[in-house]
């Protein structure tokens, strides 16, 4: 299953129904089918914020390198789309077995929301965003075992670095500083919603000291667990 043009007739019998809460539920006959989104750009110009701990291959080669692992753990999974605006970054990805979302927009936010639109109107019901510097990506994997809307913050519970939302709820995205409590209260609309806390999965690599995190990241603990809100 791959993304059509937005218009393109849909051969999967789908209702949709705005619920009170804005949020659309989506009745058919088929079980629930869930595909990956990670956004990436070009390696060479990522980790910025890692400037003086890297110099710009140390950090290009860090970024593939995380990257590499969450696109493996996806694919591994579910279908899975790589959304880029760079050719170079499209070839790798098609080469590890994703495939490709190209947006006519840029920024964090406009990608995913054209991501998920496009995830949305290939028939998928709903859409896991990963972001692409993960420190242990596995829990991805069995992420799509909760139902509903699914938020995975950072370890500071400031950021969100994974989220999975029904393709067609609308879903306000807000990524930057903060951007879990936005999604968590946008999230919290709906009538089905897990918040979900990994080690691995909270540990983005973004700041020197994540690097350090990163050296003494017990990996054998690792498991998504629901937080209690």
């Amino acid at each position: 299953m791959g993304p059509r043009l937005v218009g393109q007739s849909d051969q999967t019998s789908q209702t949709p129904i705005d619920d009170d809460a804005g949020f659309v539920r989506i009745l058919c006959g088929v079980p629930d089918s869930i595909a990956a989104l990670i956004p990436i750009k070009a390696f060479a110009s990522g980790k910025t914020r890692l400037t003086d701990a890297l110099d710009t291959t140390e950090r290009a080669q860090l970024a593939e390198r995380l990257a590499s692992a969450v696109v493996a753990t996806c694919v591994g999974a579910m279908p899975t789309f790589v959304a880029c605006e760079n050719d170079e970054i499209e070839a790798w990805a098609r080469a590890l077995g994703a495939q490709v979302i190209r947006g006519p927009e840029s920024g964090l936010n406009r990608v995913v929301r054209h991501g998920v639109a496009t995830l949305g109107a290939s028939g998928y019901q709903r859409v896991l965003v990963a972001h692409a510097d993960l420190a242990d990506p596995r829990g991805l994997a069995v992420l799509a075992e909760w139902g509903g809307v699914v938020l995975v913050p950072d370890r500071k519970l400031d950021g969100t670095n994974a989220i999975i939302v029904p393709a067609r709820a609308r879903f306000s995205f807000s990524y930057g500083p903060g951007s879990f409590a936005r999604h968590l209260s946008e999230a919290e609309r709906a009538s089905e919603l897990h918040v979900i806390y990994d080690n691995g999965l909270a540990l983005d690599l973004d700041e020197p000291a994540d690097l350090d995190a990163f050296e003494g990241l017990d990996t054998s603990a690792n498991r998504p667990k629901p937080i209690e809100r």
